[in-house]
């Protein structure tokens, strides 16, 4: 990274990892998208601080305006299985394949650091999302149910399986 993806529309948008100096706009992006993961200052902090779990965040610029973030993705790495906790993309912004580009980057990061899937967790109600999973290639792993609150609904767990992780004894 950094990468210059294409998305629809001849758009072209710059993934790179996130720095400090982009939690500010990545907490605006989150609170004005209703399905956003909603973290506290602290929580996006911690993403920067040496000592805390390991994680990768990758931002989306627009390529005319590298400080203006238009969407990013944050995900958990643990040792062979890859967590995405959030992926943001700016109401004005979606439909362009921006998300689409954020979870392709980070499938390629995770096959790169030797992960053997990635999985997620979904309102069963993001239609958007949900087609955006599958159309990569996640699959339905499980549900959780009644596991949102405001309002009650079901998370629907995705699976990505990236190589074969069978352990040799």
């Amino acid at each position: 990274m950094p990468n210059y993806s294409p998305c629809r529309n001849t758009d072209i948008v710059r993934l790179r990892r996130a720095t400090p100096a982009d939690i500010l706009q990545m907490r605006q992006l989150e609170q004005h998208v209703a399905t956003a993961a909603h973290w506290n200052a602290a929580q996006y902090n911690a993403l920067f601080s040496p000592g805390a779990a390991s994680r990768l965040a990758v931002v989306a610029t627009a390529d005319s305006s590298e400080a203006s973030v238009v969407g990013f993705l944050v995900v958990r790495c643990l040792a062979d299985e890859w967590e995405i906790e959030s992926v943001v993309v700016a109401t004005e912004s979606r439909h362009r394949g921006i998300g689409s580009a954020l979870v392709r980057e980070l499938v390629a990061e995770a096959r790169t650091g030797g992960a053997c899937a990635i999985i997620l967790e979904v309102h069963e109600s993001n239609l958007s999302a949900v087609q955006l999973y599958e159309k990569i290639g996640f699959r339905q792993d499980g549900r959780r149910k009644d596991y949102y609150r405001d309002p009650i609904e079901d998370a629907i767990l995705y699976r990505l399986s990236l190589q074969s992780c069978d352990k040799i004894p």
